[in-house]
């Protein structure tokens, strides 16, 4: 009887895992060059139109831009070439904000404390006018008029602080270095409803406190200010903030001044306060016109404007309109992103046209795992392609600003940071997206189409301010557009009134909220794909 041996080759079987076939998307991808060439064109767009903003902008100058004083960045005031371009004061954190304000104060050594009753706080009736001379209408006191006591490092515009204060429709606050708030006792303060303000240093803390009577006082918070000098400034103040007013796409505003009455002033270990002197705080931009204070015995009467609060970007005619944004410069990502789009869908459209899908199903039969290689090289290739656009757009839109002799709107790098990583996921999410669109449709024009009905064209509904402000809110809520809110820049401030539209760089959505819109309509779409996929022909 003869036995017979099965051949056995003496090669190692090749492993198949899920590794290999990701393996072997990527080397079919980057094997067609009209993808990557795809790809190069969506860097090359996304720079391209993002540079054209600061390139074109009529806010430059011929005259080299000089730093401010200490504490400010931007082109010189003075130099008649730049049209008067105002800078901005840059606060503790290096955020840009406003400093203004009148302040009836003294020096405290050491550790202290300040106490005082708000027995009213009052503003004239006014009527803003846009720069053509149209009226938009009365206003009076604005709901941030504040007025209170507060310790701060020096009389120097943008230095740290730390105040008590009551306001005209946010009842007592409690606020520090510009960006930080905390509310105390609501209501409105008058001579039948005062308020008792307090603070207190002990090293580089300082604690506020409010009372409805003088007697029982409650903690509002406690802060620390890194690094105050043994010696402060503490005293009395009040600001009233511009009216704004939103316009469609313009915000127009309007200096306005507020009367704030004290009593039962107090520094430091309860005795009586000294000699006071009133000053008028303000930085490189002034959005009030002064103030001034009387005493008459013990009762304090201070009149100021302005405002102690962050600059917000896009503000119109206020400080920040003459400053490119970070948001300008990334405005070409929505043309990036239809190039991105197009090689998404071809990456699997293009093998059901050309019949490939039935082979690269029969070397991997399991459906799922083909469209999450796919997925996973496709998210992977468009998030290195957005970070590259990203950032040269940024970089190089940086220097046509500086070398024009504008400013950027300031922004710490941690936040732009932030920004060109978001717009490598934002751009990563919507390709996994279009391909999921593009298993189920089957048809190029058909799936990029889609995309950007579904993605572009709401986004540039809202930037372009084409629909109402509403209506642009509920589009970058619910549409997969909703992912460009990884690309705010700027943060919004409860405090501050200011024109928080898409079209100046902000987004109904926090980031992270954005990015599980976008997400969840890519999820969806990937269920629905890999279905599909299981239950028909190739």
């Amino acid at each position: 009887m003869t036995t017979i041996t099965p051949y056995r080759s003496d090669l190692r079987p090749g492993r198949d895992g899920f590794a290999q076939l990701v393996h072997a998307e990527w080397t079919k991808f980057r094997t067609v060059r009209g993808w990557i060439i795809g790809m190069l064109i969506a860097i090359l767009v996304t720079v391209g139109l993002g540079v054209l903003s600061p390139a074109s902008d009529s806010r430059g100058c011929q005259q080299a831009g000089s730093s401010g004083s200490s504490g400010s960045v931007g082109p010189s005031q003075s130099g008649a070439a730049c049209g008067g371009m105002p800078s901005l004061t840059l606060g503790p954190g290096g955020e840009p904000v406003n400093d203004e304000f009148y302040f009836v104060g003294q020096p405290l050594a050491g550790d202290g404390s300040i106490t005082v009753q708000v027995t009213s706080l009052t503003g004239p009736a006014g009527v803003i006018h846009s720069p053509d001379g149209n009226s938009y209408g009365s206003y009076g006191i604005q709901p941030w008029t504040k007025a209170g006591v507060i310790i701060k490092q020096n009389l120097n515009a943008g230095s740290a602080y730390a105040a008590m204060m009551v306001t005209h429709d946010h009842g007592v606050r409690m606020q520090w270095n510009y960006t930080g708030d905390t509310p105390g006792l609501s209501g409105a303060v008058g001579v039948a409803n005062p308020r008792w303000l307090r603070l207190t240093r002990t090293g580089d803390v300082i604690t506020g406190y409010d009372s409805a009577d003088g007697t029982h006082w409650t903690q509002v918070g406690a802060v620390t200010l890194s690094g105050l000098p043994a010696t402060v400034q503490a005293g009395l103040f009040t600001a009233s903030p511009e009216n704004v007013v939103i316009h469609g796409h313009s915000t127009f505003s309007s200096p306005t001044q507020a009367t704030a009455v004290f009593d039962h002033l107090t520094l430091s270990d309860g005795r009586p306060a000294g000699p006071w002197t009133g000053t008028w705080i303000h930085g490189d931009t002034i959005l009030g016109s002064g103030g001034n204070y009387h005493q008459a015995g013990g009762q304090f009467t201070v009149t100021g404007s302005g405002d102690i609060a962050p600059v917000v970007a896009g503000h119109g005619n206020g400080a920040a309109d003459p400053f490119t944004t970070l948001t300008e410069i990334l405005l070409g990502i929505f043309a990036g992103l239809i190039a991105i789009a197009v090689v998404a869908a071809m990456f699997i459209t293009g093998e059901y046209r050309r019949g490939l899908i039935r082979t690269t199903l029969a070397a991997s039969p399991r459906r799922g795992r083909v469209l999450a290689a796919k997925a996973i090289v496709i998210g992977a290739v468009s998030f290195v392609t957005g970070l590259i656009g990203a950032t040269a757009a940024v970089l190089i839109g940086s220097a046509i600003v500086h070398a024009r002799g504008a400013a950027m709107f300031p922004e710490p790098w941690p936040a732009q940071v932030r920004v060109i990583l978001g717009t490598g996921v934002l751009v990563a999410v919507a390709a996994v997206l279009v391909l999921a669109v593009g298993t189920i449709v089957r048809r190029s024009a058909a799936t990029i189409a889609i995309a950007i009905a579904a993605i572009v064209v709401p986004y540039f509904l809202t930037v372009a301010a084409v629909v109402p402000l509403g209506v642009a809110d509920w589009l970058l809520r619910i549409t997969p557009a909703a992912g460009f809110a990884l690309q705010q820049a700027y943060p919004t401030y409860a405090q501050v009134a200011g024109n928080y539209a898409p079209w100046n760089g902000y987004y109904p959505l926090a980031p992270w909220a954005g990015l599980a819109v976008l997400a969840a309509w890519a999820a969806v779409a990937l269920a629905g794909a890999v279905y599909v996929l299981r239950r028909r022909d190739a």
